[in-house]
């Protein structure tokens, strides 16, 4: 994989041939890679929003969204260099930060996307109502790679259930597979997370319809008990097709996240004109309203794990002293 974003003596930034137009001049721009994870699965919708957004912005940037396998993917090749920013879900970043089956990672934070709250979804014809009623049934737990298998897996064995033994568990190649398979039988039930979640959206507006299956006020408590890092979030009402009553769950922020390297300049430049941009990227795509500077320290485990140059943004704007 290229990568686009060289770093040499002075930090010297090397833009592609791609150059903006003003007063009849060329002006260089700065070419980002984006990683975000398989076709048909939230993070792709995200990602072509925020390019979209920060470079009708910014006529200088010129962000390049890529699919890749997800979030077990983007930490890798962001550590390589491979991919200047990426989306990398909560529980895989939540693992890196701490060192967990893995030493600890060195990339930063640029900003914090959306709460991730993780349910499952059947068919309205189902008889499938509660966590257990899916024991033993195939389950499309996500794509492989991607975060949301591990969000699932640390919410099963808060209830004592393991993912790949208590269930037919089912990964795929490509996140937009689930929801026909839920529809046509060949799983009992699609595994997400978040709203405005393609998989959802899609079994949702389906013609029979479906129903959401989340962890009850009980089993939230058990989960939270063992795994504390999971956050409590709410699917407000109205989210999806059918949906007429708020759904609680369990889960945690997403985030772009940048490789330890990206200037501070060029991160500060992205931190300026995102935040600058935040109607606009909320009114493309609902649950980027939660893509906030407010949200982004809140949902850090630690500010000093966000990129120093978005830092210094955030302190010029009040939001960290």
């Amino acid at each position: 994989m290229n990568i686009n974003l060289i770093v040499c003596a002075g930090v010297v930034l090397l833009a592609g041939s791609a150059a903006a137009q003003e007063g009849g001049k060329a002006i260089p721009k700065t070419t980002i890679s984006l990683g975000t994870a398989t076709p048909g699965g939230g993070f792709p919708l995200y990602g072509n929003a925020f390019a979209d957004v920060m470079n009708a912005a910014d006529a200088t940037l010129a962000i390049e969204p890529r699919n890749t396998k997800g979030s077990n993917e983007n930490i890798p090749l962001l550590e390589a260099g491979g991919l200047d920013i990426a989306l990398v879900a909560g529980e895989p970043s939540y693992e890196a930060f701490m060192g967990i089956g893995r030493p600890a990672t060195r990339l930063k934070i640029l900003t914090a996307m959306y709460s991730s709250p993780g349910m499952f979804v059947v068919r309205a014809d189902s008889q499938y109502r509660t966590i257990r009623d899916l024991v033993g049934k195939p389950v499309a737990f996500g794509a492989k790679g991607s975060g949301l298998p591990i969000l699932s897996r640390y919410t099963l064995d808060g209830l004592g259930l393991k993912q790949d033994e208590d269930f037919q568990a089912i990964y795929l190649d490509r996140a937009g597979d689930g929801p026909a398979m839920v529809l046509d039988g060949r799983a009992a039930a699609l595994w997400g997370a978040g709203i405005g979640w393609p998989g959802f959206t899609a079994l949702a507006a389906s013609p029979g319809g479906s129903r959401f299956i989340a962890p009850d006020a009980s089993e939230i408590a058990q989960i939270k008990a063992k795994h504390s890092f999971l956050k409590p979030l709410t699917v407000p009402a109205g989210s999806y097709p059918g949906q007429n009553d708020p759904i609680n769950a369990l889960g945690s922020w997403s985030f772009v996240l940048a490789r330890e390297n990206l200037p501070d300049d060029v991160a500060y430049r992205l931190a300026r004109t995102l935040h600058g941009a935040e109607a606009a990227l909320c009114k493309k795509l609902p649950q980027a309203c939660e893509t906030t500077a407010a949200n982004t320290v809140a949902a850090a485990p630690n500010v000093e794990m966000i990129h120093p140059g978005v830092m210094k943004y955030f302190r010029e704007i009040g939001v960290v002293k």
